[in-house]
């Protein structure tokens, strides 16, 4: 009896990795908010690590320790960041600065667990404002495709971008209408 039970459990484990095995190679989240502002309001806010993190999910609000190198923003402008285990550490490097239109920020994790990714931010003019997107991309190792098993990665990192992206329009609409006062 042990042994037919032990067989099913190689079985079901064989399955899952099998399964995790054929998850694609790489992983991305986007995510998109429409800001009533026009996109040299909001654009410095993604261009500075110090006041991207005023609205970043990943730190806001949390027990995270920064520290900032490089140029105050653009191109070099670096924070990086140690947190308990929900933020990890890992340092954020702006690579890319094309104002008022796009940031793209190298990201590299050394802990819960290692990754690099890219982030990119665009700022598309829209009639009356402009659409903000937040986009991350990388490669997706075993342990990532296995972990998906289990844990709703989309809605977990989509969630959290949602929710960055509703406080960066709020400060930026905020101070819109203070402005306008």
């Amino acid at each position: 009896m042990l042994e037919i039970i032990g067989v099913g459990v190689a079985l079901i484990i064989a399955a899952v990795v099998l399964y995790a095995a054929r998850k694609p190679d790489t992983c991305r989240f986007t995510r998109s908010i429409f800001v009533a502002a026009p996109p040299e309001r909001i654009f410095p806010l993604v261009d500075d690590p110090r006041a991207m993190n005023e609205w970043n999910p990943f730190v806001k609000n949390r027990n995270v320790t920064l520290s900032y190198s490089g140029p105050e923003r653009g191109v070099g402008a670096a924070n990086d960041f140690d947190g308990d285990a929900q933020v990890g550490a890992g340092r954020a490097e702006i690579v890319e600065s094309v104002a008022p239109a796009k940031v793209v920020v190298a990201l590299r994790m050394d802990r819960p667990m290692k990754c690099r990714n890219r982030v990119e931010f665009t700022i598309a003019p829209r009639d009356g404002g402009s659409l903000v997107t937040w986009d991350m991309s990388g490669p997706q190792p075993f342990i990532g495709k296995l972990m998906t098993i289990f844990i709703d990665t989309e809605k977990m990192v989509g969630g959290a971008f949602e929710q960055g992206l509703a406080d960066l329009k709020r400060l930026v609409e905020t101070a819109r209408e203070e402005a306008a006062q």
